[in-house]
């Protein structure tokens, strides 16, 4: 071994014994194609090298200290230095990744770099609404520009890669994943997903060689959102007809706007889990959709086809998910435990290693990281990036564009800005950590801009605040359960007081920013703790209230919806939800959000949604019991899907299609009048829908196939155009083959979907 020597090309530095031959040398070449240099790096790949890039690790030490010394750290580590890790995940900030990607680089014998991947779901630092948030402002700029703040902070501080965004479709609010989505309709998820993965990754693949850009994963692949109870890692049991129509157009959405990576899930589907699932990854999405990315696991999700009943033990589980097309193996150990024993063995194909590894290897190309291994690696970047005043100033706007106005039948808003005594009620009111959210791991708690903090910026009103009563019990923290207070009403005496002196009232209720996320699943969507009895008892002194909604989710709110003049839907809305929130509530900017999730009267509807079929009996049309309708409530929901109010009036008029039949494959040509007719400039999002009247299989009653987000000064008119195509026309079989059938269609535009002009036409 007297020949050895260390040969260093850029930053790797490769042991080799004589010279490097040319083969080595050229998969840095950066003038030869991406597929061409994976070709010449597969092959210097051993058996264990590729099972490593097929290995992802969760931060495991201090990696800017000393080497670990035992337990599962030490392992990881020695594995990381073995080439044995193709991914890390939570390490963040510059300084941590670049010490493990010095690692990987410098001490292995190809130097692979790794990818690093964190789950930056609204925001990294600064934080944005909540997705579900995000999703009632469709405004799908403004998504799309969230997304990319989120990208320019996650990247400047060593990251990039993302586990968003989720684009599950769901109509349960028990499940506190819905947080997390874009709510419970897929042409809208559909246009949100494809935002989103915009602003991740760039406009094209080449720009995810940009610095600032990170690579998207869609997820969870697939119908997690359609749990069964609502029971986070829950089965999943429904029809071809709702995966193809429902659950699965979204995730191609983001294989269309060239989104690199997939998640499968924790749920089965047809009695196969999804991570084991052939169907799903291997013929649909790799096969039917030819999506050239990789697919991670879920956390452990290998691992935990043993405890669904799949697998009978590790080995199994492990060539069960590599057959399926689990790419990597997030943190189940299986991989680099048993994958390459399973291969010599003759059970796995070496192909299918050599196919995932290309997979991964193409998007670390992507991304530039064999070009530069440390190209998000820049501290002075860091330093200006994170949290500086424009990313500040961008998710302001994105969280005043999230509000939604539900009732102001008063006109109790916007607020006076002067002259006003206003008494603020709700220890959500002065909290400056609930609002923001959960899935927020790289902020710092007690960061956001409180209600509180943003009223008192309006200064020539009385402004008094009274807690009322604690919402939770000791401390938060987003692994453990949140406790609620339940009996201590010692404040209720001192809000009641300040509340019967004053003009107006403005209640801060709903969930911590903890009770909705992974594993909040809830049987109960009212307002927790006290709440609700505090709600009542301040009513009963001045009923003058505006209630001021903060939740990660759509609740059961009858009583308020009854009895409280003025709602406002704030969500958890971030770092900017206190200025976001008074600035909507003095009118300084008028609301223009709208639901993307009904909310239901109350949780025995659960599911409920817009989009639901008519049954054979949908109306009372004999003055008896026997039609689809519960004894004791309205079938309807509390507040629909697509609802929103403004401090403006928008009227519809004048709805056209350009004629009465038409031939498969013409374009249908709608139009509309929308005027604002009332006494502040507003926004409307102008919605259509349509009902195919019969088909082979039957569709919704209404469906929504197109909207615009229209901006309009007082007394402004303008004409809104939608065209309708075979492409929002048909609908997928329980084969997945996608129909245009000939019919009659009617079409709805409005501002709701329960409401607005009507029209229809042929389609021969």
């Amino acid at each position: 071994m007297n020949n050895k020597k260390i040969i260093t090309i850029g930053v790797f530095t490769l042991l080799t014994v004589g010279n490097m031959n040319a083969q080595k040398k050229a998969y840095l070449d950066k003038n030869k194609t991406i597929e061409q240099r994976i070709d010449l790096l597969l092959p210097l790949m051993t058996l264990e090298e590729k099972v490593g890039q097929m290995n992802q690790y969760n931060g495991f030490w201090d990696v800017t200290g000393p080497a670990p010394k035992g337990g599962t750290a030490e392992l990881k580590y020695e594995h990381l230095r073995k080439g044995l890790v193709g991914s890390m995940l939570t390490v963040r900030g510059v300084k941590e990744v670049r010490a493990v990607q010095k690692i990987a680089v410098e001490e292995t014998r190809l130097g692979i770099p790794l990818i690093i991947g964190f789950d930056v779901i609204h925001g990294y630092k600064t934080l944005s609404p909540i997705p579900l948030a995000e999703a009632a402002s469709w405004d799908l700029e403004a998504i799309k520009k969230s997304a990319a703040i989120a990208a320019d902070e996650a990247s400047a501080s060593g990251i990039n890669w993302t586990f968003g965004p989720n684009v599950d479709v769901s109509n349960d609010a028990r499940w506190g994943r819905v947080m997390e989505g874009a709510g419970e309709d897929p042409y809208l998820g559909s246009k949100i997903g494809y935002a989103r993965v915009k602003g991740f990754q760039g406009e094209t693949i080449a720009d995810l060689a940009k610095v600032n850009t990170i690579a998207a994963c869609a997820k969870h692949f697939a119908a997690y959102g359609y749990v069964e109870a609502g029971l986070e890692y829950n089965i999943v049991d429904i029809s071809n007809s709702k995966l193809y129509n429902s659950v699965l157009p979204p995730f191609k959405a983001t294989v269309d706007a060239g989104v690199r990576t997939f998640m499968n899930s924790f749920n089965t589907l047809n009695g196969v889990p999804a991570t084991g699932n052939v169907f799903l990854q291997r013929d649909i999405l790799k096969g039917k959709w030819k999506f050239d990315g990789f697919v991670i696991s879920d956390y452990a999700s290998i691992r935990e086809m043993i405890a669904h009943g799949y697998a009978k033990d590790e080995a199994d589980a492990t060539l069960k998910a590599v057959v399926a097309g689990s790419d990597m193996d997030m943190e189940s150990y299986l991989y680099v435990t048993k994958l390459a024993d399973l291969v010599k063995e003759g059970k796995v194909k070496e192909s299918l290693l050599d196919d995932a590894v290309r997979r991964i290897l193409r998007v670390k190309f992507e991304l530039g990281l064999f070009d530069d291994p440390y190209r998000y690696c820049d501290e002075k970047r860091e330093k200006a990036v994170v949290g500086n005043k424009a990313n500040t100033e961008g998710v302001l706007d994105m969280a005043k564009k999230s509000i939604v106005l539900l009732k102001n039948d008063k006109n109790l808003l916007p607020l006076k800005k002067s002259g006003q005594k206003i008494a603020l009620i709700g220890a959500l009111a002065n909290d400056k950590n609930s609002p923001l959210g959960s899935w927020r791991i790289a902020s710092e708690d007690n960061t956001a801009v409180s209600v509180l903090e943003g009223m008192q910026q309006y200064k020539d009103n009385k402004l008094t605040f009274e807690k009322g009563t604690d919402l939770v019990v000791g401390k938060t923290s987003f692994l453990n359960e949140v406790v609620f207070n339940t009996t201590d009403r010692s404040g209720f005496e001192a809000a009641k007081k300040a509340a019967k002196e004053a003009d107006v009232v403005v209640m801060v209720l709903g969930e911590h920013g903890f009770q909705s996320g992974e594993g909040r699943s809830r049987t109960n969507l009212d307002l927790p703790g006290l709440q609700q009895e505090l709600l009542e008892e301040i009513y009963k002194v001045n009923p003058n209230i505006v209630l001021v909604l903060n939740n990660g989710r759509p609740l059961t709110i009858p009583w308020a919806a009854e009895h409280i003049p003025t709602i406002v839907e704030a969500w958890h809305l971030g770092t900017q939800t206190g200025n976001a929130v008074a600035q909507v509530l003095y009118g300084d900017y008028n609301p223009s959000g709208k639901l993307p999730m009904s909310f239901p009267r109350n949780v025995g509807q659960v599911p409920i949604y817009y989009n639901k079929y008519s049954t054979g009996r949908p109306t009372d049309s004999d003055k008896n019991v026997f039609w689809s309708h519960y004894s004791d409530v309205e079938k309807t929901p509390q507040f629909p899907f697509g609802f929103g109010l403004s401090y403006t009036k928008f009227d519809y008029k004048n709805l056209k299609v350009n004629k009465a039949s038409f031939a498969k494959g013409e374009t249908v040509e709608v139009s509309v009048e929308l005027t604002n007719s009332g006494n502040y400039d507003g926004k409307e999002v102008v919605q259509l829908y349509i009902h195919d009247e019969f088909a082979s299989i039957i569709r919704p009653v209404k469906e929504l196939k197109g909207f615009e987000l229209v901006d309009l000064k007082k007394g402004e008119t303008k004409k809104v155009s939608f065209t309708l195509t075979d492409a929002t026309l048909g609908f997928y079989d329980n084969e997945g083959n996608y129909l245009v059938e000939p019919g009659t269609f009617k079409i709805m535009v409005g501002g709701c979907s329960d409401k607005g002009l009507e029209s229809g036409f042929e389609l021969k």
